[in-house]
């Protein structure tokens, strides 16, 4: 019997990560006018961005249906594996409910109870994915269920992530605005460093010049790294901004990113934007 890693497709891994970790991964939809796709199919990033820029009306995004677990889930359940299913914050989508919802089907099916959990990130982006890349690491050396939560759990109580964007406009004609519109308010030249939680984006501080969040993000990690620990650096359709903060990183503490991750994709970016750049670090040990 094996734990095998079920995420949705906002963990923003690498294919060979995705590949190599056996993850298994359940899509989220982008919806344009009268196109609608699975995230996974969108692979020209560049593309897609070039459109959201040049779009009136903002796409919206769709979790997975229960009907999409299900297929991900019966085939892991019918070899007798167990599941670990680890999803977006459910502060900011509904994709962790339609695993919830699934998972009660399989069990009304007569899936054992303590065979299939399902898990609420409280995080997106490379905040999650460090997140899936440990449980999955514990899960391809053979760990038990519940040395895969401890390993999860050891990841998410060590890790910490922050992102700023180029702008709040995305955020505020998809509705997400929520508490930022005060803690910005009307100083233009606000640079708000954020993060997400299971309440969903949620501010850190404010910065005030476009150089200056950059460092402070910096910083941030390095104020925040374990002893022995690594970081990493994500990003949308804004990779110069995302080396200049690496390059900070790596004069202050020596050394380059610990964790390789993929830019973060049209689900997310279709409600931030481009220009965002994020900055985690990680504990001892969950360097991949």
């Amino acid at each position: 019997m094996a734990v095998r890693i079920v995420c949705d497709s906002t963990t923003y891994l690498t294919d060979r990560q995705i590949a190599d970790y056996g993850i298994e991964e359940v899509s989220l939809s982008v919806i344009w006018g009268d196109r609608s796709r699975q995230e996974l199919e969108i692979t020209d990033l560049k593309s897609f961005y070039d459109e959201l820029r040049d779009m009136k009306n903002l796409p919206t995004t769709s979790q997975p249906s229960i009907g999409q677990f299900l297929e991900v889930y019966r085939p892991i359940a019918d070899a007798g594996d167990e599941i670990i299913s680890i999803h977006l914050s459910s502060g900011i989508s509904g994709t962790y409910n339609s695993a919830l919802q699934a998972r009660e089907q399989l069990l009304r099916e007569g899936v054992p109870d303590e065979s299939i959990t399902v898990l609420d990130s409280g995080r997106a982006g490379g905040g999650y994915g460090v997140l899936a890349l440990a449980a999955a690491s514990k899960a391809r050396a053979g760990g038990t269920h519940e040395e895969v939560l401890q390993a999860y759990q050891a990841m998410k109580d060590g890790a910490s992530f922050w992102f700023a964007i180029d702008t709040l406009e995305y955020l505020r004609r998809g509705g997400r605005i929520g508490a930022l519109a005060n803690f910005v308010g009307t100083a233009m030249k606000i640079k708000p460093i954020l993060t997400v939680t299971s309440d969903g984006i949620v501010p850190v501080e404010r910065v005030r010049t476009e150089g200056r969040v950059l460092a402070r993000m910096a910083e941030l990690a390095q104020e925040a790294l374990p002893e022995g620990g690594g970081y990493y650096v994500q990003h949308i359709q804004a990779p110069d901004r995302a080396q200049a903060v690496v390059d900070i990183l790596e004069s202050g503490l020596g050394f380059g990113p610990s964790i390789e991750l993929a830019e973060i994709g049209p689900v997310i970016g279709a409600h931030i934007g481009p220009g965002l750049i994020g900055v985690g670090v990680c504990p001892p040990g969950m360097v991949y």
